[in-house]
């Protein structure tokens, strides 16, 4: 098996497991939690299904970037939230409804929206892009969906035991996904270590700040919801992205790696930036539990 066929498996199986472990700490109700509130779900499609393609179109079409770079950005920009990105937001005192419904909300939205942005990118570039509704339910349906309900319905009906093995199946899938990730760099290294050098790095970085503001922006009244679709539209569904990638332009390589790249990149920078966002809150908490 070549490092083009493991990687993708790696993830895949990191992705699923990851999701898996999630549903057994989740019920139903925060699995619709965002159908049950469109204010909050049009706040969520405004930040990462509306402003980000069209950050990603700018960005593409005005700096001199690899094509491997310029294809992994658009693919990552329709691509929902990514299924390992909730953990670290609920370890991190997020709210479990709100973060679990947006990932539910966003893949469900994705079926629809992936398929008409990209042809509405078609048009303006020229570039032919395309990936049916059905690929992308397909892909939803693998890699979120089936494991999350799964993880739902054992937790219903045994609760205990599902609490038992969530840690220990999210601590595999944390292991599969470095062991994704560093094969994945070592081949970025040896077929083309100019992305490093290129500006490919700080557009990266640049793209996953955006879009961490974009989220505290669009992320409403609660401090919670903010920083949670902050990380969820910097960051997006590696699954999703390297399909449509792949859909595309199949024999262009190195986009497997540069989404990989891209997803350490914006888990340094939204890891960063939330820290950077915790300080300044702490003086003003201070102030108010003083005025209390």
């Amino acid at each position: 098996m070549s490092v083009q066929t493991l990687i993708p498996l790696l993830l895949k199986t990191s992705i699923f497991l990851t999701v898996f472990a999630l549903g057994l700490q989740a019920t139903f109700a925060d699995a619709t939690f965002l159908f049950r509130r469109p204010r909050l779900l049009i706040r969520g499609f405004m930040s990462m299904d509306l402003t980000m393609p069209l950050l990603a179109l700018l960005l593409v079409m005005t700096l001199n970037l690899h094509p491997a770079v310029k294809i992994a950005m658009v693919a990552l920009s329709v691509s929902p939230v990514p299924p390992i990105f909730p953990k670290k937001e609920l370890k991190a005192g997020a709210k479990e409804d709100y973060t679990i419904g947006l990932l539910v909300a966003m893949v469900v939205l994705a079926i629809a929206i992936i398929p008409i942005t990209l042809e509405i990118f078609e048009r303006i570039t020229g570039v032919p892009l395309h990936m049916s509704a059905l690929s992308v339910a397909i892909i939803v349906f693998k890699t979120v969906l089936t494991p999350l309900l799964g993880g739902i319905a054992l937790r219903a009906v045994a609760s205990k035991f599902a609490d038992r093995i969530a840690k220990p199946v999210g601590n595999v899938a944390a292991v599969i996904l470095i062991l994704s990730a560093l094969p994945a760099l070592y081949v970025l290294i040896r077929n083309n270590l100019p992305l490093f050098v290129d500006g490919t790095l700080l557009a990266m970085a640049a793209f996953a700040l955006i879009g961490y503001i974009i989220g505290q922006l669009f992320g409403g009244p609660d401090p919670k919801d903010r920083s949670v679709l902050a990380a969820a539209t910097a960051s997006r569904h590696p699954g999703l992205a390297l399909a449509i990638a792949h859909a595309n332009f199949p024999d262009q390589k190195l986009v497997v790696p540069t989404v990989v790249l891209y997803l350490i990149v914006s888990g340094v920078v939204t890891g960063l930036a939330s820290k950077l966002m915790n300080r300044a809150k702490t003086p003003v908490e201070a102030e108010v539990r003083t005025a209390d």
